[in-house]
């Protein structure tokens, strides 16, 4: 045995390694060259990540001198060829160094805990750097979840600079990958970083004790982290034919905690975003006593594949490690169970069986359930509406799969137990929301990400640059990629996308065609002479497309979307069509189990549904009202059992089409609406007809399609409530709004766009949390460019981001005031919104607070001040906006003459900021209101305003709350209202704004709260109000007065609220 490596070492091999190297207890040089191809394919079947593990334990047994280990890491070079020079390196050693690279893939494979770090370190090790080595594997692990604060501290300390910080943090690393990286610098840099290192890993928390020593226990645990392990360790939710190692794939989302509307206050900030290991961070709760974390996404956004990353993380012991099980579910798998199940059968039967002491592992189950996760993935897909009627607390009592479910959200069994469901939006009842602690909204990948993504995707030379350019100049697909499963499939046929020579897919419907030309010309020989999608791969696999569409179509009819082979034959798909890839194995939880087969996704479904719907001669085009009068999500009980009888009644058979539309759910009848509208567009019609499809019965479909989608905008137009008088007439916009709005776009017919809006006569559009992202901004900038008259454009927290609002541009003409609120909004899309907006004569007001803005798009908005000189409202608050970009708003506002509001809340202009904006307005003649609340506005600030308060008749209202005033300031202020006509009200005091405009009020206040005023600066704004009748209210509330000198300064004038 090889003296210091540990024992276990030498204990337990894997199965590959037992067989290469069978009955020798050294392998000797010759055996280990003869076996050079086994071993390589063994060092490369994993990720990178599992190669740099096997470097880190021969780094640690001193196998790998610090020069070898520099030769091995190497980016940009395949896996494959590292594992060679790996192996050249080892066989020099000798046999001693064989046999250690063996025991070294077997730890990484096994993928077992590293030894646990020495209980303390000495206090002046000599050889820090020595000790890191030494010890690698363990810390490599311990920094993982940690390395972010590890990294800002040394570099805080001065041990790193922004240079190498930034090289450390590149985004295609890994945080196992950052770790290594900041070890190996520290083994170079002689600057005391590898001391400092040493107890910064020290001072990390230490995982929790398992609470049981149970052999049973032990192994049932061992079990559970393999098959879990196992099962997330490979990417394939949306292709069977490769298998993508998630952990060189992952990329992550968007994930922000929800925000309840109406909570708005003057310094509220966009909601807080998250990253995966903060899921049960201590932000955002909404019921302390609930235990259920529910993320929400749209199809495609994530959902599931963020879910395998947490089961990966929890089973290689990087992330999650307070719980000690994680059992992961499938709401679409759980819905196919039929027998009453407990607790027990759940956890045991259905997810992972203990070989040992069953009951002792159960029994450790109930006494600690807060050391327990389960998650449940597509609670979307489950055919079951939540309810909490039917209580059920015994553990061991069978009971329905819905009941059990819902009783273990509801805290009724395995209470303290943490779960995770992911679900569409529009499946979450209020009733569910009540047992909820967070909820969090996973909104798909920024831009970064999708470079990223695609980055990671494609690693030969150049591949990656030539796909994101060429997206990045096609606006209508680079919108589509936010959410993953289109930037998967852009991946997947960007060879097709970068070779063809016609325009790009612009819709949802084009991109699937897309795809499926790409897996039909898989599978059989392309024609050289075919440029695009023809209607050859179409007609040649006509059938099997309607065999496929049928099992689809009845799936959504009947909430099945998981499907065994008697499923699959009774719908006539065979082993070649099974081949073609559109149908994967769902990933089981009960070993041993054959996996049933599943669509791609959920949206390739709806796909095939509609294409079925499209071209089967079996689709009578009446049927296709079912499909775009369908109820919304969220409709009443009541409402779908009317909708069942009335169907009954008019004589639809079981099985029928009519009678699988009207049993589907309606967001899946909604997506499947929108494919039926794109493919029965103009644009794809030829492409049908050449199937040997009965024109005729297209046209027909075709134009029942039309008249479906009239009909239904004009129930919904009708539905608007009359304006209430003097007000402009405002309609806020059912969920439906938006898959109607989306269908039109899918059928890319002007006319019928200009049709449906004929009739829209409202003043307001209000879209706000409708998850708006940047196709649905394309869609709605297609039909509402249509309209007649002006309308204010509401889209508050969406997910619109640069790209949307370049999609909207288009309808910004129509537009006479848009609201961004919480948008994620940068410079870049300003910019261009300004830019087009200087032609837009219609548009007045623009509301892009707690976005991402900075001093970049200052000179932008100054210009669209300077030149539009109609406008009149600005509302910038809480976004980045120091002195520098104020200075530059200075410059457009002393050109301006029209401006009547300006909200600058939550920057930092601080007092050069103030004192421009001060001297710009002192002889503004139309500003109104102006907040510069919580921006460091210090005395000098104060005095500016002072001065432009003697100067400025116009202004009614001041804001300067949450600032830095004090009594130097306000006597200051005192002096300029002694002198000012105008003012009504100033507030120094925190008040409340609705969505970011003055509160109502039929007099204007000033305020000056929370500013750190005594009673000195109380007595100038007293001596000064004995001279101004004009101003009706002063707020000084939250400032620091004594009750006593409260209570006399109220009673010397009322106009000073304290």
């Amino acid at each position: 045995m090889i003296t210091g490596v540990p024992p276990r070492v030498w204990q337990r091999k894997p199965k590959l390694v037992k067989c290469l190297f069978v009955n020798c207890e050294m392998y000797a040089q010759d055996a280990f060259q003869a076996q050079r191809s086994q071993l390589v394919e063994l060092l490369v079947s994993g990720s990178l990540e599992g190669f740099e593990s096997v470097l880190d334990w021969l780094l640690s047994w001193e196998v790998l001198s610090w020069e070898d280990y520099e030769g091995l890491n190497l980016l940009g070079q395949p896996v494959s060829h590292l594992a060679r020079r790996l192996l050249d390196t080892v066989w020099n050693k000798g046999a001693w160094g064989c046999e250690l690279l063996t025991a070294a893939v077997q730890e990484t494979q096994a993928d077992r805990q590293p030894p646990e770090l020495p209980g303390c370190w000495e206090p002046h090790s000599p050889h820090p750097a020595r000790d890191l080595q030494s010890h690698r594997p363990a810390i490599v692990r311990r920094l993982y979840g940690h390395v972010e604060g590890v990294l800002d501290l040394t570099q805080a300390r001065g041990f790193i600079n922004q240079y190498e910080c930034d090289e450390i943090r590149r985004p295609i690393f890994t945080s196992s990958q950052r770790a290594r990286r900041l070890l190996d610098l520290a083994a170079v840099k002689a600057n005391g970083l590898a001391a400092f290192l040493l107890q910064c890993v020290q001072e990390l928390p230490v995982p929790l004790a398992l609470p049981f020593e149970d052999a049973a226990c032990k192994r049932y645990l061992s079990k559970l982290r393999t098959m879990v392990s196992a099962q997330s360790r490979f990417l394939s939710t949306y292709d069977g034919t490769e298998n993508l190692c998630l952990e060189e794939i992952y990329t992550e989302n968007v994930l922000e905690i929800r925000t309840e509307a109406g909570m708005a206050g003057p310094l509220q900030q966009s909601p807080a975003t998250l990253g995966l290991e903060e899921l049960f961070s201590t932000r955002g709760h909404l019921n302390e006593d609930a235990d259920t974390v529910l993320v929400v996404g749209e199809a495609g956004s994530g959902k599931s594949t963020l879910l395998q990353q947490l089961h990966l993380l929890w089973a290689s012991g990087r992330a999650f490690q307070e719980f000690i099980f994680v059992f992961p579910f499938s709401c679409r798998q759980l819905q196919c169970l039929a027998k009453p199940l407990s607790v027990w059968t759940l956890l045991f039967e259905h997810c992972c069986w203990p070989d040992l002491g069953q009951q002792d592992v159960f029994q450790v189950l109930l006494d600690h359930p807060e050391r327990i996760l389960l998650t449940f993935d597509g609670f979307d897909e489950f055919r079951f509406r939540f309810t909490d009627r039917d209580r059920h607390c015994c553990p061991t009592a069978p009971t329905s799969v819905q009941s059990l479910l819902f009783n273990l959200l509801q805290g009724n069994l395995l209470k303290n137990a943490r779960k995770v469901l992911t679900s569409r939006p529009d499946a979450v009842s209020a009733s569910l929301r009540k047992y909820v602690r967070t909820e969090l909204n996973l909104k798909g990948f920024s831009e970064e990400g999708i470079e990223l993504y695609l980055r990671k995707r494609h690693r030969e030379p150049g591949v990656a640059d030539r796909l994101i350019c060429w997206l990045r100049a096609t606006l209508a697909l680079h919108s589509l990629c936010h959410l993953p499963v289109f930037s998967w499939m852009v991946s997947k046929c960007h060879q097709e996308l970068l070779l063809q020579g016609g325009g790009s897919p612009k819709t949802t419907t084009d991109m699937y065609l897309l795809i499926l030309q790409h897996f039909l010309l898989h599978a059989s020989p392309p024609d050289p002479a075919a440029r695009g999608l023809g209607a050859g791969p179409l007609r040649g696999s006509l059938l099997t497309l309607l065999h496929l569409g049928r099992l689809a179509l009845w799936g959504l009819g009947t909430c099945c979307y998981v499907f065994s082979p008697k499923q699959l034959q009774a719908a006539h798909v065979d082993s070649e069509e099974v081949s073609l890839g559109f149908l994967v194995r769902a990933k089981t939880v009960v070993p041993g189990s054959t996996a049933p087969l599943e669509f791609l996704h959920i949206t390739f479904q709806c796909f095939f549904a509609a294409f079925y719907l499209a071209l089967s001669a079996d689709t009578p085009p009446s049927s296709l009202r079912h499909l775009f009068n369908c109820h919304g999500p969220g409709c009443s009980p009541l409402a779908g059992v009317l909708s069942k009888l009335r169907m009954w009644g008019s004589g639809c058979k079981e099985g029928s089409v009519a009678a699988l539309l009207q049993g589907a759910e309606p967001h899946n009848l909604q997506i499947t609406a929108a494919f039926l509208a794109g493919l029965l567009s103009q644009e794809h019609r030829g492409l049908l007809a050449e199937c040997q499809v009965s024109e005729k019965a297209l046209l027909w479909r075709q134009a029942c399609t039309r008249r479906c989608l009239a009909r239904s905008l004009r129930k919904h137009f009708r539905s608007i409530p009359p304006a209430v008088p003097g007000e402009a007439k405002s309609m806020h916009a059912m969920p439906s709004f938006i898959w109607l709005i989306r269908s039109l776009y899918e059928m890319q017919e002007e006319r019928l766009a200009r049709e449906a809006v004929r009739r829209l006569d409202v003043g307001h559009l209000k879209l706000t949390f409708c998850s708006v992202g940047p196709a649905e901004c394309a869609a709605l900038a297609f039909v509402l460019r249509h309209l007649r008259q002006p309308v204010a454009l509401q889209l508050d927290h969406n997910s619109v981001g640069d790209m949307g609002v370049e999609q909207l541009l288009p309808c910004l003409g129509v537009c006479k005031a848009l609201y961004l609120r919480d948008n994620n909004v940068s410079d870049r899309g300003i910019c261009k919104l300004t830019e087009h907006a200087l032609r837009c004569e219609q548009l007045q007001k623009l509301a892009l607070f707690n976005n991402k803005l900075t001093d970049g798009c200052a000179h932008s908005m100054a210009k669209l001040l300077a030149c539009k000189q109609n406008f009149l409202a600005l509302r910038l608050g809480n976004n980045h906006i120091t002195a520098a970009g104020a200075e530059v708003l200075a410059q457009g506002l002393r050109a301006n003459a029209s401006l009547q509001f300006l909200g600058l809340w939550g920057n930092m202009v601080g007092d050069r900021g103030a004192q421009a904006l001060a001297e710009a307005l002192g002889d503004h003649q139309s500003l109104r209101w102006l907040s510069l609340v919580g921006n460091n506005i210090g005395s000098v600030g104060a005095q500016a305003l002072a001065l432009m308060l003697e100067k400025n008749m116009a202004l009614e209202e001041l804001c300067l709350e949450e600032n830095r005033v004090q009594d130097e300031g306000v006597c200051c202020l005192a002096k300029g209202l002694e002198k000012n006509s105008s003012l009504k009200v100033l507030k120094w005091k925190e008040g409340k704004m609705e969505a970011g405009r003055p509160a109502r009020r039929l007099l204007h206040p000033s305020r000056l709260s929370n500013n750190r005023i005594t009673s000195l600066g109380a007595e100038a704004l007293l001596q000064a109000l004995e001279k101004n009748d004009t101003i009706l209210e002063v707020w000084l509330r939250g400032n620091t007065f004594s009750p006593e000198e409260t209570e006399k300064l109220s009673h010397r004038d009322t106009r000073l609220l304290l």
